[in-house]
């Protein structure tokens, strides 16, 4: 099978999955391996947001240091490695409407089976971040309409995140995505609810199917997967909890080798050679013939 029809493949599982009953519960990873460890764990879908290759790759914040390559070469590598469907951030779009078509052609060539677009202004920032502008309403609708013209087929996904909640209030953020939904989008993602209540007025005007971002430690407040079904959500991601948690791995593990010297104590019950061994398939390489 070639790489279009591979891509084409997986494509179909994510619309399949969406058409299927019950929630999506979706993991946020920053580099192949942990993608590869998603996987296998179970999870049916991976999510690559900005922040986590943004940190990962660059070491710098979410603030737009990201481009379009970046982003591009980060899916080629981590979707070439899965045979689950990524979903890609694609933050703006990456400037107007001549980029969004280029963001959702070249991601959707490195192998997402889907794009995330929202709504503020160049340069964005995470959205668990203060001081964000959004553009206009028709703007964004006009993106949402670029990016459905420009998918590589019917079950590529485009997701309409906006915003506006910390702008402009709740109502406006709700209006947006239902009028990015009419304009084709498939999943509408309302960016940092500040309680309950609002997550709850969400699922009750919004007819649209829903994405939760569960950002550990931001504005919103986390729910179980049940709980968030219940209200009528679709899809649930924890965005970067891998790098937090790879990052206090990390640094435990340097206090240990900088306080005893060695390690091989301190990974007694950790994941051994073997283990990462299997997991990059390193026997499958080396009984390779020629």
């Amino acid at each position: 099978m070639n790489n279009i029809e591979h891509n084409k493949g997986k494509n179909r599982v994510l619309r399949q999955r969406l058409g299927r009953p019950g929630m999506i519960v979706s993991l946020g990873v920053h580099d192949a391996f942990s993608a590869l460890l998603a996987e296998k764990a179970g999870f049916e879908v991976i999510f690559l947001g900005g922040f986590g290759i943004s940190a990962s790759r660059l070491g710098l914040p979410d603030l737009n240091f990201l481009n379009l390559s970046d982003m591009e070469t980060a899916v080629r590598h981590i979707s070439g490695v899965l045979s689950i469907p990524l979903i890609a951030d694609g933050d703006t779009g990456h400037g107007g409407l001549p980029q969004v078509r280029q963001t959702v052609e070249r991601l959707s060539a490195a192998g997402a089976s889907g794009v995330l677009l929202e709504d503020q202004v160049f340069p964005k920032r995470c959205g668990h971040f203060r001081s964000k502008e959004v553009i206009s309403r028709e703007e964004m609708v006009a993106k949402i309409r670029t990016a459905v013209a420009a998918k590589p087929d019917p079950d590529f996904v485009v997701i309409a995140r906006t915003d506006a909640r910390a702008v402009h209030g709740l109502q406006d953020a709700m209006d947006r995505v239902d009028a990015c939904c009419q304009a084709g989008a498939d999943i509408a993602f309302i960016e940092a609810p500040e309680s309950q209540g609002e997550l709850e007025e969400i699922a009750r005007n919004v007819k649209h199917p829903l994405f939760a971002n569960m950002l550990v430690g931001g504005k919103t407040p986390i729910l179980s997967v049940t709980e968030l079904e219940n209200l009528g959500y679709k899809f649930a991601v924890s965005p970067i909890e891998t790098l937090l948690v790879c990052g206090t791995a990390l640094q435990s593990m340097m206090t240990a080798l900088l306080k005893d010297g060695r390690l091989d104590g301190y990974l007694s019950d950790k994941m051994g050679f073997d283990e990462v061994k299997e997991i990059l398939r390193l026997e499958s390489f080396l009984n390779i013939k020629a």
